[in-house]
């Protein structure tokens, strides 16, 4: 969220006359939506060939992250692992159920991550909260502290 808040300042001067508060919450919902595609494998844009190649890199770090994370769910406590083996086997080596299970235990902390330097007033364009029926309040974020319900599903074209 750093990167996208320092940048959006010469964004907001280079295009004052399109100017609107909500485009930062705009910005970092499309954000979060990317990461959170390609955390759980599902990224559909592969981009120019250099952005390709980084892609595929992060991606290989990423499959060695969630080997990483199988084997020590997998590695037998006493004889147990609660059902890990069976519920992430994964023979291709992706680890899709466990990447998924993954955001969804962490996407609330990312989130918050992303938006501690939005500023104050910043909202995003639509009722986002409870599930669709409230506004955002400050910094993008539901009055509940909840992840706006819609931004893991942003469509990519």
């Amino acid at each position: 969220g750093q990167s996208i808040t320092q940048d959006y300042p010469k964004y907001q001067a280079q295009y004052a006359s399109s100017f609107s508060p909500s485009q930062i919450c705009t910005m970092l919902a499309r954000s979060f939506a990317d990461i959170g595609d390609i955390i759980r494998g599902k990224d559909l844009y592969p981009g120019n060939p250099q952005e390709s190649a980084r892609r595929k890199q992060l991606e290989d770090n990423l499959r060695k992250i969630f080997e990483k994370i199988y084997k020590e769910l997998t590695s037998s406590r006493n004889g147990k692992t609660n059902g890990a083996e069976e519920r992430y086997k994964d023979g291709s080596g992706n680890y899709y159920k466990l990447r998924e299970d993954w955001w969804n235990a962490n996407r609330l902390d990312i989130w918050k991550a992303m938006i501690c330097i939005a500023p104050g007033n910043a909202q995003y364009f639509r009722n986002t909260c409870s599930n669709g029926e409230k506004p955002t309040g400050e910094k993008c974020q539901c009055i509940d502290g909840t992840v706006p319900t819609n931004l893991d599903y942003v469509p990519q074209y």
